[in-house]
C-alpha cells in the first residue's frame, strides 16, 4: 500500500497498531503464566483488561473519522518484541530472575507502543480530527502509567530477588 499523503499514514499507523494490541491481548496470558511474582502476575492481567479498552479505543478513534477503515495489516514489530519474550520465557527458569526478564520485555512492549500513540495523537491533531486525538491520548496516558507501575515493581522489588 503506497503512502501518499499524513491522512494514508495515520490510517496505517492505526491499522498496525490495532494488530499490534490484539497480539498483546494473546501474549499477555502467556505473560502472566510464565511469572512468578504475584504483583507481576496482577500487573499483567490488569494491562490485559486494559489492552481490550485500548482495541475498542482504536475502533472508536476510526469511527469519529469519516472515511476511515481499519485495514487488516499486520505490526511486525510487535510480533519481534513478543518473540524476544517467549524467547526469554524459554530461555529461564520460573523465579524473580525471569520476572526481571519478563518486565524488560514487556517495557519495551510498553516504549513502541507509547511511541506509536504519541505520534498517532500528532498526527490526528495535524489532520483536525479531535476526537480520534481524544480518545488515543487516553491510551497514550494508560501506557505511560502500565510502564511507571512496571518500572516500581523492577525497582523496588523483582529486580534485587533476581540478583
Amino acid at each position: 500500500m503506497k503512502i501518499a499523503s499524513p491522512q494514508e499514514l495515520f490510517m496505517r499507523m492505526l491499522s498496525e497498531t490495532n494488530s499490534a494490541e490484539k497480539q498483546i491481548t494473546r501474549a499477555l496470558p502467556k505473560m502472566a503464566r510464565a511469572a512468578d511474582d504475584p504483583k507481576l502476575v496482577e500487573a499483567f492481567e490488569h494491562h490485559l483488561e486494559e489492552t481490550q479498552g485500548q482495541l475498542e479505543r482504536i475502533e472508536q478513534a476510526a469511527d469519529s473519522i469519516p472515511d476511515i477503515r481499519i485495514k487488516r495489516l499486520k505490526s511486525h514489530a510487535m510480533e519481534s518484541l513478543i518473540q524476544e519474550g517467549e524467547e526469554l520465557v524459554d530461555a529461564t527458569e520460573k523465579g524473580p530472575l525471569r520476572d526481571a526478564g519478563l518486565i524488560a520485555a514487556a517495557q519495551k512492549v510498553e516504549h513502541f507502543e507509547i511511541a506509536t500513540y504519541g505520534t498517532l495523537c500528532e498526527l490526528a491533531e495535524q489532520l483536525g480530527h479531535t476526537k480520534a486525538k481524544e480518545i488515543l491520548a487516553e491510551t497514550l496516558k494508560e501506557e505511560k502509567s502500565t510502564d511507571d507501575k512496571l518500572s516500581k515493581l523492577a525497582k523496588q522489588d523483582i529486580n534485587k530477588k533476581a540478583g
